[in-house]
């Protein structure tokens, strides 16, 4: 949502800005499409050429993630810690052997569930039930235990940070790409010599419409497209963070309730549930 404000915004003022100090939109519109064509060809032609075919499908599934927002909501937020807080209480009060069928089948566990979008998320379930399986091998040291959580983490943080890189990427070419098409105008002006200043005020005009395109299209779309995206994959983030204090609290032997406490307090502030509620939606769970 805050994408389509921010166009409306930079399209608004910067042509209307243009229009009302007295400048033509007929020279922009007519080179438009051709200086479109040519900086649009180059900059997708070499994005296609940098990255893999994985990478360019997870940038336009990047370009939907900047128009919804962050994945995780308030609700599964605190979902998260009503889940980790099942699964610890069971852990505490019955032993790993209880947790066997939730965490070899989740999608069969009546805990798991219960937080359909968070069993949704193959990463985010896997890191639970992978981490309780370290736990059945007897691998309980929370110094090792939050070292190989935080290696998972970082190494899929760093796979869903590539289409934010290769944006950026984009963005830091198009300028120098708008240079190349004027550059091709100025090529064609020159041709065009013996023409009267009239028309050649026309074309040289449009030639400065491929610099002004390639920055504007940089610095006003495909830079502000890039952060945003790497704002929100830090955001979705720290959704993993929170699973890993929570289950090495747990390793350390708190109880769930400190360690559900542990948790909550990783989460961002705009969407961090109080103590209180918390507290309530965990006596409103069936008991273990």
């Amino acid at each position: 949502m805050t994408m389509i404000l921010g166009l409306v915004i930079v399209f608004g003022l910067v042509f209307g800005g243009f229009i009302l100090s007295g400048g033509k939109m007929d020279i922009v519109l007519h080179a438009l499409p051709f200086e479109g064509m040519m900086i649009g060809g180059a900059a997708v032609g070499a994005f296609v050429i940098a990255n893999s075919f994985t990478v360019v499908k997870s940038s336009l599934k990047g370009i939907g993630k900047v128009m919804k927002g962050p994945r995780w909501k308030a609700q599964d937020y605190t979902d998260l810690l009503n889940l980790m807080f099942e699964l610890s209480r069971l852990y505490k009060s019955k032993g790993i052997l209880a947790l066997d069928a939730h965490i070899e089948k989740p999608r069969d566990s009546p805990i798991f569930q219960r937080y359909p979008r968070i069993l949704k998320d193959h990463f985010a379930t896997d890191l639970i039930t992978d981490s309780f399986r370290m736990l059945a091998m007897q691998f309980d040291d929370k110094y090792a235990t939050e070292d190989v959580i935080n290696r998972k983490i970082k190494k899929h943080h760093h796979e869903s940070m590539a289409s934010a890189t290769a944006i950026q990427t984009m963005a830091d070419g198009l300028p120098a790409i708008g240079i190349v098409a004027a550059v091709l105008g100025v090529i064609k002006t020159m041709s065009s010599i013996d023409q009267p200043p009239e028309v050649l005020g026309g074309m040289i005009g449009g030639a400065l419409v491929g610099t002004f395109l390639g920055v504007f299209l940089a610095y006003c779309m495909v830079q502000p497209i890039s952060g945003r995206l790497k704002q929100i994959e830090d955001e979705d983030s720290a959704f993993y963070l929170i699973i890993r204090d929570i289950f090495v609290a747990m390793v350390a032997n708190h109880p769930p309730s400190i360690c559900v406490e542990i948790g909550r307090g990783s989460i961002p502030t705009a969407k961090q549930p109080d103590f209180y509620s918390v507290e309530a939606a965990q006596k409103e769970l069936p008991a273990a």
